[in-house]
């Protein structure tokens, strides 16, 4: 075989699973759905999730949703354009840098210091627990008290 057929056959496959490659990625895009889509979408008018709004806005979303839909585009083009057409607030979502990634951060630092307090705190606790349970019988009272229960006790028929 010449270099010259070499170098042809070479092109025919690279072209060949350039096109493969091609058709595969358009094939994996994502398909979506309006549930999918409507779980992350607020109704911009009623300020609930899209899945639970009843409103006139709420069906008129969903109609430009379904036709974006329909038009093959995923969910996060639809996203896009929803956020051009009605704003920012029409996403669940708050931001994931600013003020809005303190949502994410924020209960995650919560968590932490729980565990880090109970990690510090439990086996004192539980030391303490311990220490008084095995000689704490009860407050200790002076002579001069304990004589006065006794009185006190001797008056009432046990």
């Amino acid at each position: 075989m010449s270099a010259v057929r070499r170098v042809v056959l070479l092109v025919a496959l690279a072209a060949a699973a350039l096109a493969v490659a091609v058709t595969a990625a358009g094939a994996a895009q994502p398909k979506t759905s309006l549930n999918a889509v409507e779980a992350d979408v607020m109704c911009v008018s009623c300020g609930v999730p899209l899945a639970i709004a009843e409103s006139p806005q709420a069906d008129a979303e969903r109609r430009t949703i379904n036709s974006m839909i329909a038009q093959g585009l995923t969910k996060k083009q639809i996203e896009d354009r929803l956020v051009v057409f009605y704003g920012r607030n029409v996403l669940a979502t708050p931001k994931k840098s600013g003020f809005g990634l303190a949502a994410y951060l924020i209960p995650i630092a919560i968590v932490l210091i729980a565990l880090i307090a109970g990690a510090i705190f439990l086996p004192r606790w539980k030391k303490r627990d311990r220490a008084g349970s095995q000689t704490d019988d009860g407050p200790r009272l002076s002579d001069e008290d304990a004589q006065r229960l006794d009185a006190d006790l001797a008056n009432y028929k046990l």
